[in-house]
């Protein structure tokens, strides 16, 4: 089974655990055995585990890749939008991405989902169902259609001709009212998840009628260009010969912190601790100093280095336009090759925790305008300096001043506080060297 999963948006609604780089499905706030994994860890889990030889290739933009190879390895896919163009321009780049580098016929079947549902296993059973559909060449498109529990102001509506588990489809609404989406879903309508299946030949004929393109690089090179538009506008609405498959499984879009809480298995975590008295409520601390929560209800609080947010549950869905206000660079980013926390800000020194994972480095670098001391706190590597090679281990201090080259190892995991120093502290300042040997 192909699979692209579509990992985009900032997911403002989830501050302060998610910022520009670190949208929501990269949080890990849901249990695995004695471990957290994020929803792209979970879900990259479901799928291997119902189908082990799935391929799947994330859809996703520069910001996001470092976090994705440190969640999910350097061996999944991934299809690097050079900037934001909606659904469709990212559905036509990673499709090209399959069929032109990774030389995925286009007879093949792929199925696009996003990267953040909260589903159990029978999701990606139907998944698979899905793409067997969708190989029969009944219909163009074959989407899945999410049986309703309420109606939904949220979602748009599929209304298929019949009500047999795979129908034809008659027609789609946009996302309505509650009293309208009462009388769709008396009419047997169902959610549209945006998850369809089709053949990769067909979005790409699609994509060169809607683009001038020849393969994957040049389109590549045009993305900037292209018109912003979903491909539920582009291609959806124009086509003539769809299928719905109905899927009456659990699913839940959990955007806010209402609906994530509700997904969440345990009321803490982190360090919190509440009285007897609260009910309904859920402490989410990265921080390393407890919260305490005394006689609340229906409360969410949630801690990150990013800032601390108290709200109400229902009301934390209107959190976006506040944290839009709300201007400071990012305070915890997870890279590659392992994390980092701002610890302190001042005019001219920053102070950060860096946590390498063992076996990883940073890029060989130079800084023009700062000069970086590094003191190791734990584990065991060793640091290149302008070529000169050193062993370091918990409390040995590296420094080096502007222009120099340098990178660090890790032999073990390794953490080490870097500070600073300059008066024009910019993460743009920043040149990366091939390693001399």
């Amino acid at each position: 089974m192909n699979i692209i999963l579509l990992s985009g948006g900032s997911g403002k609604r989830l501050w302060p655990l998610s910022n520009d780089i670190r949208s929501k499905q990269f949080i890990k706030i849901f249990k695995n055995g004695d471990e957290y994994e994020s929803m792209v860890q979970r879900v990259y889990r479901q799928i291997k585990k119902v189908d082990s030889d799935a391929t799947v290739t994330i859809a996703t933009s520069k910001t996001q890749v470092s976090a994705i190879n440190n969640q999910l390895g350097e061996d999944v896919g991934i299809s690097i939008e050079p900037c934001r163009k909606d659904t469709f321009p990212a559905i036509a780049l990673a499709t090209a991405y399959l069929h032109y580098i990774q030389g995925v016929s286009e007879n093949e079947v792929v199925v696009v989902c996003p990267v953040d549902p909260y589903v159990n296993d029978d999701y990606f059973e139907a998944l698979k169902g899905l793409s067997d559909q969708a190989e029969k060449q009944e219909a163009n498109l074959v989407l899945m259609g999410i049986e309703p529990t309420y109606p939904s102001e949220k979602y748009g509506y599929i209304i298929p001709e019949n009500a047999s588990d795979v129908s034809f489809v008659s027609t789609f609404k946009e996302k309505p009212s509650k009293e309208v989406a009462e009388d769709y879903i008396s009419k047997g309508a169902l959610w549209n998840g945006g998850v369809f299946a089709y053949r990769i030949g067909y979005v790409l004929d699609r994509a060169h009628e809607l683009i001038d393109f020849t393969d994957y690089a040049d389109l590549f090179s045009k993305y900037d260009t292209l018109k912003k538009i979903s491909f539920d506008y582009a291609v959806v609405e124009n086509e003539s010969k769809i299928q719905v498959v109905k899927f009456a499984g659990e699913w839940k879009d959990l955007g806010t912190w209402n609906t994530l809480t509700e997904a969440m298995p345990e009321n803490v975590v982190g360090k919190g601790v509440m009285n007897d008295e609260c009910q309904g409520v859920h402490i989410i601390n990265e921080m390393d100093v407890p919260i305490l929560a005394m006689g609340l209800h229906d409360v969410v609080i949630s801690a990150s280095p990013e800032g601390i947010l108290v709200s109400d549950k229902e009301q934390s869905s209107y959190i976006k336009p506040f944290v839009d206000e709300i201007d400071q660079e990012i305070m915890f980013a997870e890279k590659s090759w392992g994390s980092y926390k701002v610890l302190e800000v001042e005019d001219e020194s920053l102070t950060i925790k860096v946590t390498l994972n063992a076996g990883h480095s940073m890029n060989y670098h130079s800084h023009r305008n700062r000069d970086e001391v590094w003191v190791v706190i734990s584990g065991k590597g060793h640091t290149i300096v302008d070529g000169m090679e050193q062993a370091v281990k918990a409390g040995d201090v590296i420094t080096m001043c502007a222009g120099c080259r340098h990178t660090v190892i890790a032999d073990t995991e390794l953490k080490l506080i870097e500070v600073q120093l300059g008066k024009e502290i910019s993460v743009n300042d920043k040149q990366k060297f091939e390693l001399e040997y």
